[in-house]
């Protein structure tokens, strides 16, 4: 069985970490309760050195029915308590090969690193498929992640997986194989212009005519156009499309 202890090894253990530290933090803590509060965005900050949570947001997506206190507290017994038992041994996994890609990259890259993939919780009495992003917030002088930023959303998929690595700023984006267990390179999806307007004029509610109309199109092209975004992303409906869009930055 799996046990919280799983979850960290010598690449993520930070040591030497001081209570004035922990002071020059607080505004990380802060900002990202602004943010949580602006945008009603479900964030929570992970403390690698004493290897709990030092932030919740009290978003209800991630909570579990918990307030954020309660999950704060619980750290990552909260995984072991919510995230199906047949998913966590992905969520060990790719802590290990995650932290291997961000130490891959040259020191000075490493805060433009982020992973994101999608796993199931326990939301009351059925399973919630989520899309979990990580990236560093605060970092040691010889480039050691001591806390980092976590950002829950509904996934777009309908399984979990979905592993990439992306750097800001560069092309491409890595993926995990669960089978081969290593990271592999892979192209980035890209929208047309035409594609990311129609996708934005139905995040407003335009219907195909409307749009139609406001881009100067028929509707022929404007359903052509949902068609190529459809088969890009993957997706069976425009509600799943902007999901995805929205999740990996493609608008």
């Amino acid at each position: 069985m799996a046990q919280k202890d799983d979850f960290f090894f010598e690449a993520n253990s930070v040591e030497d970490i001081t209570e004035a530290d922990y002071q020059r933090a607080m505004p990380y803590v802060e900002a990202a309760q602004a943010f949580a509060q602006t945008t009603y965005q479900s964030i929570y900050i992970i403390d690698y050195h004493r290897k709990n949570f030092l932030y919740v947001s009290d978003n209800p997506l991630f909570l579990c029915g918990h307030t954020a206190e309660e999950v704060r507290e619980m750290g990552y017994d909260f995984y072991l308590s919510y995230v199906p038992k047949e998913e966590v041994p992905m969520l060990t996994e790719l802590n290990r090969s995650g932290f291997r890609a961000f130490y891959d990259e040259p020191v000075e890259n490493r805060r433009q690193c982020m992973m994101s993939y999608d796993f199931h919780i326990a939301h009351g009495n059925r399973l919630l498929l989520i899309n979990h992003k990580i990236t560093p917030l605060a970092m040691t002088t010889n480039g050691r992640v001591w806390l980092a930023l976590c950002t829950v959303s509904l996934s777009s998929h309908k399984e979990a997986g979905h592993i990439e690595f992306r750097q800001l700023g560069t092309l491409g984006k890595r993926i995990y194989s669960l089978t081969a267990h290593r990271w592999q390179q892979a192209e980035d999806i890209a929208l047309r212009p035409e594609e990311k307007q129609v996708l934005i004029l139905a995040a407003q509610g335009y219907t195909i005519q409307d749009i139609a109309d406001r881009l100067c199109r028929g509707t022929d092209t404007v359903k052509h156009y949902r068609r190529q975004i459809f088969q890009k992303l993957d997706a069976q409906s425009i509600t799943e499309a902007l999901a995805y869009a929205t999740n990996y930055g493609l608008l």
